[in-house]
């Protein structure tokens, strides 16, 4: 690491310094900060493993920056630094490449904010007047209206409110997923502010299940996800798949933009079906918009436009009302691997000493751990900095098949497998000052009915301090 810290100093300030005069404060301010930000993540997943302390230790003491000999080099002059001629390993590099990739998104995520997000200081957030919900929501230019009323203002006060710490999570989580959801939005040519979909439909998590059977990032029923080419079965549940769930939410909402020409509309229709959506249509005598059949559609969908609404606020705003986030619980540069022989990620685990949570964090539509590539390849998502350590080692990883494998591939464990994981797993929740059922539904994201039905109640109003409720939790 002592090697190649100096080389990773030199090209970060580079990177930052190469146009730093055509740069407003402004703009240097969230370099700087999101420097920062990368030098934090970098050195709290450098510590997560020992053989990564070996091959490229994060420095933990404090290390001058080399000063630019000038700031006229174009980017691609990287001859000038004599540090970054030095012979580097693949793994060297490997690092390189992940530090300048985190820096790379960190500054990307910080830019949106910097460059059009107007941060008004001077305004409190609480208490705000309406008409600077209805100046931001406008501010933000976007094919999709973004109204505002008291049903939206009242979704907003949810997401920013801070008791809950949604968005803190949110936020901390969109670092790594809305990149690639961005990226198949841009390319199928539908709006970028339909990443707020999945924030109202999971709260940006790839594993949430709905009551219904509803799964991942974007929530989709077994029978539209498989009509739209996600494979689901006992080993693989591609509606997990961050990037293959979001192809398929993409061409879905094409679809439903196609029948209906009103981005309002086809939002509604993502919620509770075309059907739904067509018979509200019908019985509100011919409405044209979200808004025009508001009072037909189920009660549930009557909600999902405002909420998306004030996820789209409180994404945009979450500043001005205090909210900040951490780093996210996944590394932000990652690479692929092509896989084409079965697979236990528990191999890959051992063999390059990675947190086998890290491998299930990246991958998590392999249910069971286990990679089934027998008749068709598959892809394994591993942070950068493992990936030419993975290529040195594969014939290693593999020869840990009958260790790990063994105890899966026999039917009875696979069924006992199954079994336990369809066997609901429960949580215990106090009552404390101030809660209330409704409040606690959401944040488990459940219904108070369910809560109710677990505990037996009654009387969804009648809650005692120190009270103890079971929860059903998602596996």
């Amino acid at each position: 690491m002592k090697k190649i810290l100096p080389i990773v100093l030199t090209l970060l300030l580079f990177l930052s310094c190469g146009n730093a005069d055509a740069q407003s404060r402004k703009e240097r301010r969230a370099q700087r900060k999101a420097a920062k930000q990368a030098a934090q993540l970098s050195a709290q997943q450098s510590i997560t493993t020992s053989k990564e302390k070996e091959e490229v230790d994060s420095p933990t003491s404090k290390h001058e920056k080399p000063e630019p000999q000038s700031r006229d080099h174009s980017y691609r002059d990287l001859s000038y630094y004599e540090e970054l001629n030095r012979e580097l390993t693949p793994s060297q590099i490997d690092s390189l490449v992940a530090l300048w990739q985190e820096q790379q998104t960190l500054n990307s995520y910080q830019s949106f904010f910097n460059d059009y997000i107007d941060f008004d200081e001077d305004l409190s957030s609480d208490n705000l007047h309406d008409s600077v919900y209805i100046n931001r929501l406008q501010a933000l230019v976007s094919p999709i209206k973004l109204p505002f009323n008291s049903v939206i203002k009242n979704y907003i006060a949810r997401y920013v409110n801070p008791r809950y710490g949604t968005m803190n999570r949110i936020l901390s989580l969109s670092r790594y997923y809305f990149p690639l959801i961005e990226e198949e939005l841009i390319k199928a040519g539908l709006p970028v502010e339909l990443r707020a979909l999945p924030i109202i439909e999971s709260a940006l998590s790839t594993t949430a299940t709905s009551p219904m059977g509803a799964v991942g990032l974007w929530q989709f029923m077994p029978t539209t996800g498989k009509s739209y080419g996600l494979e689901i079965n006992s080993f693989v549940d591609e509606r997990r798949d961050p990037v293959l769930a979001t192809k398929a939410a993409v061409q879905y909402l094409k679809d439903l933009y196609r029948i209906y020409n009103d981005w309002t509309l086809a939002i509604a229709a993502y919620n509770c079906g075309p059907g739904n959506v067509n018979k509200a249509m019908a019985r509100s005598g011919g409405g044209k918009t979200f808004w025009d059949i508001y009072d037909y559609l189920p009660r549930e969908t009557r909600g999902y436009v405002p909420a998306f609404v004030g996820a789209s606020y409180a994404y945009a705003y979450h500043q001005q009302h205090g909210i900040t986030s951490e780093n996210p619980p996944m590394p932000l540069a990652t690479d692929t691997i092509r896989i084409n022989r079965l697979l236990h990620l528990g191999q890959v685990a051992q063999v390059l000493d990675i947190p086998i949570e890290t491998l299930r964090t990246l991958n998590p539509q392999y249910k069971m751990d286990i990679i089934p590539a027998t008749i068709k390849h598959y892809t394994l998502v591993l942070p950068q900095r493992y990936v030419c350590q993975y290529i040195d080692h594969e014939e290693e990883i593999h020869k840990l098949d009958s260790t790990y494998l063994k105890e899966y591939i026999d039917p009875v464990n696979i069924e006992k497998k199954i079994i336990a994981d369809q066997t609901p797993a429960y949580t215990t929740y106090t009552v404390k000052k101030g809660d209330t059922l409704g409040a606690i539904a959401r944040r488990y994201r459940v219904t108070t009915a369910q809560i109710m039905k677990w505990n037996k109640l009654k009387n969804a109003n009648k809650l005692r301090i120190g009270q103890k409720l079971r929860i059903q939790t998602r596996r």
